[in-house]
């Protein structure tokens, strides 16, 4: 596709991140929406943010059919992420997908084997890729030496739309699932080892989800190097705010922490922008003289100037055009993020079967 040519795109979803995305769309001339898809009146809220007249439709396989997009941005629960992309990649399609890329493995490998089949590219939302902050807590996070212990969690006390929004989100996953992708990913990248084993628990703690699901967990990763993690994520009105905010990765030669004083505060565990929010990051070092005293205070890196969610979401949409553009390889990016998923289904497994996962 030549880059003087706008992108013709289809937007699917039009909740939190589908209004992130299409807003990105709406910016860049690079884009052009041709549809917005919704079952309520979410894209009707969305044309009259924009002051636009994008074509509405409530019902994809219309949409796919009439708007026919270049590429179709997939911002729908997970249960649907499999039949929507699949009918895209057939349509001709470059795909940006929310995390997971869907909600089962069989369903990612397939998603994955038709893209390659029909040539087109498939970028998958995570967004922590993309934040700076992050980057550097991962490159801060290598310099620690080997193993690695990495503690991480994100739980959220949600009342009115976003519990709605998380009750939905569980009827095809649990959070240390749905959100522990991102976090498991990050891990990967840390030690850049082999995980080989997991183990996990959860807690049913209202009977507003299935009987099989749970609204609290929390994963275990053991990985080839030694290293481990652990990361923990609730959702619900009885979640406690107190401590929703953990990351921190220690080593043999220090540690680096993301001191988020204001995200990390009360109130703000349903706040999006809070999640991937830093502000500063704190790096200790271990060494010691022979009084067993540091030798070396601890640094502080100043995160304010970070991009909020508007601009995350804006970057991933410029790396998803670039990809088009650029023709760029995305078989590792399409391997992580299934192996992250792969991990976090297999922690799944463990919650409801009391027993520890061996990871082939």
């Amino acid at each position: 596709m030549s880059n003087n040519i706008p992108i013709k795109i289809l937007v699917v979803g039009c909740g939190n991140m589908g209004i992130a995305h299409a807003t990105a769309y709406h910016n860049f001339p690079e884009f052009e929406i041709c549809g917005l898809v919704s079952r309520g009146e979410s894209n009707q809220k969305l044309n009259k943010k924009f002051q636009a007249s994008y074509p509405l439709f409530s019902d994809f396989d219309i949409a796919l059919a009439q708007s026919k997009p270049d590429a179709v941005c997939i911002s729908t629960y997970p249960d649907t992420h499999e039949e929507f992309a699949l009918k895209s990649l057939e349509a001709g399609c470059d795909i940006f997908i929310e995390k997971p890329l869907a909600d089962t493995i069989l369903g990612c490998e397939r998603i994955i084997s038709k893209a390659k089949e029909v040539n087109k590219k498939v970028v998958v939302g995570y967004i922590l890729r993309h934040h700076p902050s992050w980057i550097r807590f991962i490159q801060e996070a290598e310099k620690l030496g080997k193993p690695l212990v990495m503690r991480m969690n994100l739980n959220q006390q949600s009342q009115g739309y976003m519990w709605d929004v998380h009750r939905n989100l569980m009827k095809s996953l649990s959070p240390i699932v749905d959100c522990g992708v991102h976090y498991i990913d990050v891990m990967c990248q840390m030690t850049r080892s082999k995980p080989v084993s997991v183990s996990a628990i959860g807690a049913r703690l209202t009977e507003d989800i299935s009987e099989d699901n749970y609204n609290y967990g929390q994963l275990q990763i053991r990985f080839e190097d030694g290293s481990v993690g652990w990361y923990e994520a609730g959702w619900g009105p009885m979640v406690s705010e107190t401590a929703f905010f953990v990351k921190d990765v220690f080593g043999p030669k220090g540690s680096v922490s993301i001191t988020a004083k204001d995200a990390g505060s009360s109130g703000q565990s349903d706040n999006v922008d809070a999640h991937t929010k830093t502000e500063s990051i704190r790096v200790h070092h271990a060494e010691i003289d022979d009084n067993n005293n540091f030798t070396t205070p601890d640094e502080w890196i100043d995160l304010k100037d970070e991009p909020d969610h508007q601009e995350l979401c804006n970057r991933e949409q410029q790396y998803f055009l670039k990809a088009i553009q650029e023709n760029i390889n995305l078989d590792a990016h399409l391997e992580d993020a299934l192996n992250s998923l792969k991990i976090a289904f297999a922690c799944d497994e463990s919650v409801k079967t009391g027993e520890t996962v061996r990871l082939g």
